[in-house]
């Protein structure tokens, strides 16, 4: 393993939720270092802990306890506003279900990063017809959700997740939506995403398929992080 410093460091985070009064300890005590440029796979079995673990990296939720350091710089020592700028501009999601508006086009739904961050309408067409064609879209510009295939769907969701330029990559069950031949295209997508852009990508998946295919393989259990290889 390089011996940089970690794109990525988990020191000792703990997340737990309470429901219907009883307190559950999600995640106990992770740490967990990835390198830039990696492919991490998060795998273990459902409940425990895997999609947490992947909000607490992406910042949309907060530890109860540890740290996560980017480039060596605790992040959730951030303010809210702080840290949801830090977020729109270095990590880009894909999740199970795509989210795509339905009323806007595939063009438009790729622009909306961008247009939140509020980059002028002109730039971020320009940057979102770019990933499109990165992605294999450039002639679904202007199909509505609607008119997409679920594979075209969810290349239109790693497209806006890249529009900004992202570091980091993090996806939840990308595939796990699709049947085995459209989930091995956006499996070849993510691949091709690390091989020439660089992009450093941590994927929760049940498809064992897919985590052999990545640098490495973290399973969770019983909320604690155990390497595989």
């Amino acid at each position: 393993m390089n011996s940089q410093q970690p794109l990525i460091s988990v020191r000792g985070v703990h997340k737990s939720f309470v429901t219907n009064g009883n307190r559950v300890d999600v995640l106990r005590d992770v740490s967990l270092d990835i390198q830039q440029e990696e492919m991490v796979a998060i795998v273990g079995a459902s409940g425990v802990g895997k999609s947490t673990l992947l909000h607490v990296l992406g910042t949309l939720e907060r530890p109860d306890r540890g740290e996560v350091l980017y480039r060596g710089k605790n992040v959730f020592s951030y303010d809210d506003e702080r840290l949801a700028s830090f977020r729109n501009q270095t990590i880009g999601f894909v999740f199970q279900f795509h989210h795509l508006l339905p009323e806007f086009n595939a063009l438009e739904n790729t622009m909306m990063p961008a247009l939140i961050k509020g980059m002028s309408a002109k730039e971020a067409s320009q940057q979102a017809e770019a990933i499109l064609v990165r992605v294999g879209l450039q002639d679904r510009f202007r199909h509505q959700v609607g008119e997409l295939s679920g594979g075209e769907q969810q290349r239109v969701a790693v497209a806006r997740s890249l529009v900004l330029k992202p570091f980091v990559l993090l996806a939840d069950e990308p595939t796990g939506n699709l049947d085995r031949k459209t989930g091995e295209t956006i499996h070849d997508l993510l691949m091709s995403l690390n091989r020439d852009d660089g992009i450093t990508a941590v994927i929760v998946t049940h498809n064992m398929k897919l985590a052999e295919r990545l640098s490495r393989q973290v399973t969770l259990i019983d909320g604690r992080a155990v390497p595989v290889n």
